[in-house]
């Protein structure tokens, strides 16, 4: 095996230093499936599918202020690959504990960056506890890794073969790359956005419009600096490095989606506003003080072109903050609410603003980069993810995956992170919190159930209300 070393990107290596006691920088997921897996074909696909990936079996080395990426000249997937059993009739609180175990324990940085268990007997199937670090790749790469070693159907199909990927090296000087790397994102973030950058450069006008992007990124640049910390509330208390995860039953992507066009929004919006009221019901439990001006969420948008290939690892996202109007208690007036400050955020630069910064800050020293995120973290409550996954149900080695769970993880000193995930027409929704913050995980992913289903019926009696009027 080849020793040779690559350079990590500056953007990967601003997520290696960011891994604290309190914080490490893992992505873990937890999947459940209906029947068990036979150890030996789970090894299989893994060797064929996942350590395609060189990555995974590449350890990271620092000399100096520089990380590489080197071939780990012992690596053996034992390892990496675990199979434990959880006690007595295992229930989903067991699993959640072995969860909230392992996402608070640290990754062996001797090896690649990453473990999977495999638990025996739950639920008559199995579970996989599958813990990434951060740097290796952002969770909408990692979420389509794990996909890739799936199928449609009970047999796998074991003949994928990876591509060789070449990354082109960075010309010119820091200025230079730092402006094209802010186009190249805004780029993608239009892609995803679907503003058509593309269409703009055919423009006779186009030097001129470039400056004024120039000016939108300054501006944003400006008021994500100058925006208040987030007010004292029981969600940013002292963290101690424990974990304690949890997760809703799934709801119906279907009645999301009617919820959605009823209210003339997105499936976004609707969940947004779900997870708004979760939050606001935890403070009204705890007969605490709701904050009258909202508390903010820091949201990874994605910056990476939609027909990239799944060989390209590494990090691509900007995180832009939201404000959840938590203050708001009518369901309808919060759904609004919500829209309009996404709506709001889609025109902005701030997820290509913040993927510059981390840029820049993983070419310069670590105490600029943990200066600059515990500023950045002082102005965020949450961590919240929305990814989506296949609208069908899938199969890892035959066996049919029930339920996914996965959460990425908080920086500095954010101490909860919430997940959104939709799977085979249901969306599920989990949440990790710091046991230094007095939130019960279980009774906020309650209250996300009730949120929701208030939200809906407040939408069908609107929708009903309309129909009346407009009849009479």
């Amino acid at each position: 095996m080849s020793s040779e070393r690559t350079a990590m990107t500056s953007v990967d290596r601003s997520w290696l230093r960011m891994d604290t006691p309190e914080n490490p920088m893992m992505i873990s997921a937890v999947l459940m499936f209906e029947q068990p897996i036979p150890i030996k074909r789970l090894k299989r696909t893994l060797e064929e599918r996942f350590l395609r990936f060189r990555r995974f079996r590449q350890r990271v080395v620092e000399k100096g202020d520089k990380c590489y990426w080197e071939d780990d000249p012992n690596f053996d997937l034992d390892n990496h690959l675990h199979r434990i059993a959880l006690p007595g009739q295992a229930s989903k609180k067991e699993l959640q504990e072995l969860a909230s175990d392992f996402n608070s324990t640290a990754l062996d940085f001797r090896r690649p960056l990453w473990q999977i268990h495999y638990i025996d007997n739950f639920n008559g199937g199995c579970a996989l506890l599958i813990r990434i670090h951060h740097c290796i790749a952002d969770g909408i790469s990692l979420v389509r890794v794990l996909l890739s070693l799936t199928d449609r159907t009970p047999e796998p199909k074991l003949e994928r073969i990876a591509k060789k990927v070449t990354i082109p090296k960075p010309q010119g000087n820091a200025a230079t790359r730092f402006l094209h790397r802010l186009v190249d994102s805004s780029q993608a973030g239009w892609q995803q956005a679907q503003l058509f950058l593309d269409s703009v450069r055919q423009e006779p006008n186009y030097p001129l419009k470039l400056a004024r992007t120039a000016g939108g990124i300054a501006m944003d640049l400006a008021k994500l600096g100058l925006a208040p910390f987030e007010p004292k509330t029981s969600l940013k208390s002292q963290l101690v490095g424990r974990k304690k995860v949890a997760w809703a039953e799934p709801l119906a992507l279907d009645d999301v989606k009617h919820c959605a066009r009823t209210l003339g929004g997105t499936v976004n919006d609707v969940l947004l506003c779900a997870a708004t009221g979760a939050l606001s019901r935890h403070f009204t439990e705890h007969k605490q003080t709701i904050p009258d001006c909202g508390i903010r969420v820091a949201v990874p948008f994605n910056l990476r072109p939609l027909d990239q290939p799944i060989e390209s690892l590494g990090n691509q996202f900007g995180l832009v903050l939201v404000c959840l109007p938590v203050e708001v208690h009518d369901p309808l007036m919060c759904f609004r609410q919500v829209q309009e400050n996404m709506n709001r955020l889609k025109q902005s630069y701030q997820a290509q603003v913040t993927y510059s910064l981390l840029d820049l800050f993983g070419r310069g020293p670590d105490i600029l980069e943990r200066r600059a995120l515990d500023l950045l973290s002082n102005k965020a409550s949450a961590v919240l993810t929305n990814v989506p996954g296949p609208r069908h149900p899938v199969y890892l080695a035959g066996s049919k995956l029930v339920q996914p769970m996965f959460w990425v993880p908080q920086s500095g000193n954010i101490g909860i992170g919430m997940s959104i995930f939709s799977y085979a027409d249901t969306v599920q929704f989990g949440i990790t919190v710091d046991k230094g913050i007095h939130a019960d995980p279980q009774a906020v992913m309650n209250y996300f159930r009730d949120s929701f289903q208030h939200l809906y019926d407040a939408a069908m009696s609107h929708a009903h209300g309309l129909h009346i009027a407009q009849a009479s």
